[in-house]
């Protein structure tokens, strides 16, 4: 299976993005790599590591769309980056089936729609994250960055291809889906709360009501429907929450002597194992659900082994023919307006 990869996203690249790449074929011997970016630099990479990489082809690429710019402009205007390049490939050749890239979430999603298209009766693309839960299970937030400002059809959407996801990739068959709001009760949230919960309500799938941002990682839910503006301030605040209690542990164990040492040598195993289960790069990046090609976009301070995650994670969303779900379970919903 062939991924297409922009090397020159990302805070951490080419280096890290290109060791992903390396760490990916030697996990998974049916996958092909084709790396978009500086193929000097590529290849230098390359070169100062050990193994066979046939399956690593490299396009050259030599100019980068940065953070700083506008993505539409610079998704069409910009023909040489290694962004425009990677998407170029992938819609010019049947056999690659994913693209993965940690650059500018603007450009992925601007290039996503404009190169790849939407799936016929979704109004918007969103950014879908499968976040880890206190019960040991998953749940995907959708959206988390895309969309920051959407209509009530938009999160309808949402709430259909965060379903169709779902019952892909976590074999869910009959998903619950919660509306991120302030508060739980039905009459809560802003007014396009009370209109997207109208349309979800009605919509025929297993909708439980609004969900409060503390029980995102509950395990009471499979899919949190949300506008990109407040999901990726949920988003961002577990993640920083979980930092800050990890380096609070560490800083009392620091201060609490040997007692606090021992016990936390002891702890160690567990420990190590809830942060592992509690990083949601564990699982890659955040797919972008709607449109017509796989499209990964890995978090931007995304190291080899998130790089590595996300290639994988391409493979199994290409496998599970997650765009074909979304554009079955969605040819007979109403796309509304989208202005």
């Amino acid at each position: 299976m062939k991924i297409v990869l922009d090397v020159f996203g990302g805070d951490y690249a080419p280096k890290e993005i290109v060791l992903g790449a390396v760490n990916a074929i030697k996990v998974d011997k049916d996958i092909e790599i084709v790396a978009v970016g500086d193929e000097n630099q590529i290849n230098e990479i390359l070169k100062s590591q050990k193994g066979d990489f046939s399956r690593i082809t490299v396009v050259d690429a030599k100019d980068v769309i940065t953070n700083d710019e506008s993505p539409t402009m610079a998704i069409k205007l910009k023909k040489e980056s290694s962004l425009v390049k990677a998407f170029d490939y992938l819609m010019a050749n049947d056999d690659a089936t994913a693209l993965v890239s940690a650059g500018s979430t603007g450009a992925v999603l601007t290039g996503a729609f404009m190169k790849a298209g939407r799936i016929k009766g979704i109004s918007r693309p969103a950014l879908a994250p499968i976040l880890p839960t206190v019960k040991h299970g998953s749940v995907v937030l959708c959206d988390c960055g895309a969309n920051v400002d959407c209509k009530a059809i938009n999160l309808l959407h949402f709430g259909y291809m965060g379903a169709a996801f779902c019952k892909a990739m976590l074999k869910i068959e009959n998903p619950r889906i919660g509306l991120l709001s302030n508060g739980a009760e039905d009459k809560k949230g802003n007014e396009l709360c009370h209109e997207a919960f109208s349309l979800l309500k009605e919509s025929g799938l297993n909708f439980l009501g609004n969900c409060e941002a503390r029980d995102i990682l509950s395990g009471e839910y499979d899919v949190i429907v949300a506008d990109g503006f407040n999901g990726n301030i949920a988003l961002k605040s577990a993640e920083g929450t979980a930092n800050a209690v990890f380096s609070l542990l560490k800083e009392g164990i620091k201060a609490g002597g040997l007692k606090a040492k021992i016990g936390a040598g002891l702890l160690l195993p567990t420990l190590k194992k809830i942060k592992k289960e509690m990083d949601y790069n564990e699982n890659g990046g955040a797919c972008f659900l709607g449109v017509n090609k796989v499209v990964v976009k890995s978090h931007g301070a995304s190291k080899a082994k998130s790089i590595t995650a996300s290639i994988l994670q391409a493979k199994s969303l290409s496998q599970y023919d997650v765009v074909g779900k979304i554009t079955e379970y969605v040819k007979n919903i109403d796309s509304g307006e989208d202005k």
